[in-house]
């Protein structure tokens, strides 16, 4: 296990803010605007409750950045990391939020906005600017979050290795006769005794089950010669984890092995297509060969992998189309997966981080079939 990263101070917010408005400017943006969720947690530290009542960072080229907040809610909003590096504009109960954030616009702007705001507050603002114009923050600026700092790095690998240390314990536990949620509850009971202050998933996927690349675990009974697929990730010190291995309950037969070893062939081969420059598209297609050579390309149903920070999901996404180069500090999954509808599935995942010549895995657990009881 790595050691506790140091805090992001009020330096870390400030260049972050800056780089967002000098990339919305790149981009043609008049601004950003930012609701509460992950990309104001990344921008300013602040971790409000979402609510009806209005809270919006506005970031616009060659200006200072201004968080709008209730007043009731401004010493919380105050005592953020990144407060220092922006000014406090509150509102009271009773006045027309809006009219303090259009205040902050240009009435015939182009702004991006965080994916998670509310229609109530976009719509808002568009009521008292109605020649603003809007655009997802994502659309807009993909890649802002994608690149990872030293620091995000090490908290990074820090949920990998707890996800690594919750996989060693859970192969352990008996699987045989116990159901799916019971197995489900002892990882997620892992991840937070290994550091987890939030857990996103835990889908542990047995027998035909494992078809199914987002299955919930259910109350299926475990059985023997059952394949087992666990996906499981949260976040630890705000930063996330994200990492599938599959599982044997009892010795496989001759085609599950077979499997397996194709989707274990396409992980690497996906790992191993990582180096800066190359697109993020050249992951899939590297990962999606291995598999369709071997006859099973219609039962890889899915993209290869996902970007991965303050969310588990996130920017850049490793798909055939996606042409965005591949730069050091980017972090992402490589996770192709077989699903054979009725009988059984197969999934590995390892979180990567593009490193000067190539790639480094932040998950370092055993990749073989692994047999459990």
């Amino acid at each position: 296990m790595t050691g506790t990263p140091a805090p992001f101070t009020a330096g870390d917010y400030e260049a972050r803010m800056r780089r967002a408005a000098e990339a919305a400017a790149d981009a043609g943006l008049d601004g950003v605007l930012v609701a509460p969720g992950p990309d104001l947690v990344w921008l300013t530290g602040y971790r409000p409750v979402e609510t009806e009542r209005l809270t919006l960072l506005v970031l616009r080229p060659g200006q200072d950045p201004v968080l709008v907040v209730p007043t009731l809610e401004a010493p919380d909003a105050a005592k953020a990391a990144g407060a220092p590096a922006l000014t406090l504009r509150d509102w009271t109960d009773g006045k027309d939020p809006y009219e303090a954030a259009a205040s902050l616009l240009a009435g015939d702007g182009r702004f991006g906005v965080s994916d998670n705001a509310w229609a109530l507050h976009v719509l808002g603002i568009q009521k008292r600017l109605p020649g603003t114009r809007h655009i997802a923050l994502t659309e807009a600026l993909p890649m802002l979050r994608a690149v990872k700092d030293t620091a995000e790095l090490d908290r990074l690998a820090a949920a990998g290795a707890a996800a690594d240390a919750t996989y060693e314990e859970i192969r352990n536990v008996p699987f045989a006769g116990r159901r799916e949620t019971e197995v489900a509850a002892d990882i997620a009971d892992l991840l937070r005794r290994f550091g987890h202050s939030q857990v996103d998933f835990t889908i542990v996927a047995s027998g035909p089950n494992g078809a199914n690349p987002h299955h919930e675990a259910a109350d299926r009974v475990i059985e023997h010669g059952d394949m087992v697929v666990l996906d499981f990730g949260g976040l630890k010190k705000g930063y996330g984890s994200d990492t599938s291995r599959t599982v044997h309950v009892g010795e496989p037969d001759d085609e599950e092995r077979r499997v397996h070893d194709i989707v274990r062939a396409a992980q690497e081969a996906g790992f191993r297509a990582v180096r800066p420059g190359a697109a993020c598209q050249d992951v899939d297609r590297a990962a999606r060969a291995v598999i369709t050579e071997a006859g099973y390309g219609e039962y890889f149903i899915h993209r290869t992998g996902h970007g991965i920070g303050v969310t588990t999901h996130e920017p850049p996404y490793m798909i055939e189309g996606e042409q965005q180069p591949l730069v050091p500090g980017m972090c992402f999954s490589v996770e192709p997966g077989i699903y054979l509808p009725g009988r059984f599935g197969v999934r590995i995942e390892d979180i990567v981080t593009v490193t000067e010549d190539g790639g480094r895995r932040l998950n370092t657990t055993s990749r073989e079939l692994v047999i459990v009881d």
